[in-house]
């Protein structure tokens, strides 16, 4: 399991942390790289607490000290610099936040492509090949990548469904069979209905492919469990590069069945390419 990064620490430790430390917490979140060149009686005053409230927010977060910190989230920034400058502003142009969210995507993108563990996407292949059954479950945003994820998924020759209702997830999985596969997806992985729905599909001898950030509940319940961890802006306006992150790695389960799959499926993907040209209008022969 990969690490988390200093700043999901925080993220995930901030609820239970007392007041005066919140405070410490959503500046350092707001304003990650002028921390690195600040003085610890500098934090506190711009966070208004004392600086041995700076001192206890940072070991909350496994630091022995505030320059110990420091020095870690200077590394964290320096993998992926484009944190901290994204947040989107009133005061942007369409230029600049065009640029803010694309470079945000791409570094989300570029973390998540090193993080990923090529053994766990093997296992999720296997498992989807294998499979009389696969669905894809997930609420919101997810719900969305669900449905994308069975859209790319019915054309690989797998009896496929996405749901995003909580009662159709318990029904569906209540008609599963030992060796069918759910996708479980949350950009929290947390969600408690889908943590439900997983652990019905796992009483049948289902099997559960989550994809959700590391250490969450999804993770830890999917029997096989696929790590996307996202660091997003907390601010009212937020570009969802979790949801782009995860339609990416659905984009990699496809490619790894199709390739497993072999050549009868090329056939079988060549054949729908050309039943649906009677749908499109030709382009124009430029020799006209």
């Amino acid at each position: 399991m990969k690490p988390a990064t200093l700043t999901q620490r925080i993220s995930d430790a901030v609820e239970d942390m007392r007041k005066s430390e919140r405070k410490v917490a959503n500046y350092v979140l707001s304003h990650p790289n002028d921390i690195i060149h600040m003085r610890i009686v500098d934090l506190a005053s711009c966070a208004e607490v004392s600086e041995p409230t700076v001192v206890r927010f940072c070991r909350a977060t496994g630091c022995e000290g505030f320059q110990d910190f420091k020095l870690h989230l200077a590394q964290q920034l320096a993998s992926s610099p484009s944190f901290g400058q994204i947040a989107v502003t009133d005061h942007d142009s369409i230029a600049d936040f065009s640029h803010k969210v694309f470079d945000s995507t791409i570094d989300t993108l570029l973390n998540v492509r090193d993080s990923l563990n090529p053994e766990v996407l093997g296992m999720a292949v296997s498992a989807l090949c294998a499979a009389n059954r696969v669905e894809f479950f997930g609420f919101g945003a997810s719900g969305a990548v669900a449905a994308d994820a069975q859209h790319k998924f019915f054309r690989l020759q797998l009896a496929t469904a996405a749901h995003s209702d909580h009662h159709i997830q318990n029904m569906s999985a209540m008609s599963m069979k030992p060796g069918d596969v759910v996708v479980a997806i949350s950009q929290s992985g947390r969600t408690k209905a889908l943590l439900q729905s997983i652990d019905m599909v796992k009483s049948i001898g289902g099997i559960v492919i989550g994809l959700a950030p590391s250490g969450s509940p999804v993770i830890k319940n999917a029997n096989i469990p696929i790590e996307v961890d996202v660091e997003e802006d907390i601010e009212i306006y937020t570009p969802l590069s979790s949801r782009i992150a995860h339609l990416v790695v659905i984009d990699l389960l496809a490619i790894g069945v199709a390739q497993k799959k072999g050549p009868e499926l090329q056939d079988h993907l060549f054949k729908l390419k050309q039943g649906l040209r009677s749908l499109r209008i030709q382009p124009e022969d430029k020799r006209n």
